[in-house]
């Protein structure tokens, strides 16, 4: 079967609705693309500005967008944050041009986003921005003031336990163990989110410790546990993949091919994956 057609290196580029869900789903393997010299970005819809509980506003804002730009130079990939405020993401017009704009100045291969069913509206709508700019981003006289992709890109979207309307099914399981250190450290880097004790998880989680040490630790290994529970619930997956070495990834992040996007043939879509090859 011929290879499906793409760029070499790849570009690819990720949308989360706020600072830290692109780093948060997809660090891992965004590294990894980094690494073998291909072409990463991170797009925040929203600027991040009420995910907090002592914070709000402008000030949050900067050091929201502070903190990703800190975890791009980790990841050596580029970043951008919107200005759109936190909680009012809509699917507009606007907005679906802003996407199509975003993902075809990039002349994106891959395209990695949530998928349209969450408990947040903002990821509910950032899935469905992705998906309504899908085809469009091919149409030369959709926002003609940026060249359109050559073909539609292959959206990947994130992993979620959502279940309604339908569960994730995983179309690629990544290890990330290699990586794993910098997924950390971005996350050590968001302390807005994951170490203040007025961040999100530190009021919102339950048995969260009261001193910054053990507090910082309990957040952090909270996330690890959550790609270990990735490797875990597709282990079978992971030895297809990698085969013994399958067995024994501690970690892994997974994604499901929307089926608005192109769809590659067997093997072609692992072949676009670090180390899947």
């Amino acid at each position: 079967m011929a290879a499906f057609p793409h760029s070499q290196p790849l570009r690819i580029i990720a949308f989360g609705a706020h600072p830290d869900d692109c780093e948060l789903r997809a660090a891992g393997v965004a590294s990894q693309w980094t690494a073998a010299g291909h072409h990463v970005k991170f797009v925040s819809l929203t600027n991040g500005d009420v995910g907090h509980f002592a914070m709000h506003g402008a000030p949050l804002a900067r050091r929201r967008k502070a903190e990703v730009e800190t975890c791009a130079r980790i990841l050596g990939i580029q970043t951008e944050v919107l200005d759109i405020p936190d909680g009012t993401l809509l699917p507009s017009l606007e907005n679906r041009e802003t996407v199509a704009r975003l993902i075809r100045s990039w002349q994106a291969d891959i395209v990695l986003f949530h998928r349209p069913n969450d408990y947040h509206p903002d990821h509910r709508y950032a899935g469905v921005l992705v998906q309504d700019a899908a085809v469009l981003v091919a149409a030369p006289f959709y926002v003609p003031d940026t060249p359109p992709v050559a073909r539609n890109p292959v959206l990947l979207y994130y992993y979620d336990g959502f279940r309604k309307p339908c569960p994730f099914e995983p179309s690629v399981v990544v290890g990330i163990d290699a990586v794993a250190e910098k997924k950390w450290a971005c996350i050590a880097a968001m302390p807005s989110q994951f170490a203040d004790p007025d961040s999100w998880l530190g009021r919102y989680l339950p048995g969260v410790p009261q001193d910054e040490a053990g507090r910082k630790e309990y957040l952090l290994e909270f996330f690890r546990q959550q790609d270990r529970d990735i490797a875990d619930r597709y282990r079978d997956r992971l030895i297809a993949a990698y085969g013994e070495r399958g067995r024994g990834i501690r970690f892994a992040e997974a994604f499901e091919l929307c089926e608005y996007g192109s769809q590659p043939p067997p093997g072609e879509l692992q072949a676009m994956i670090p180390g899947l090859a």
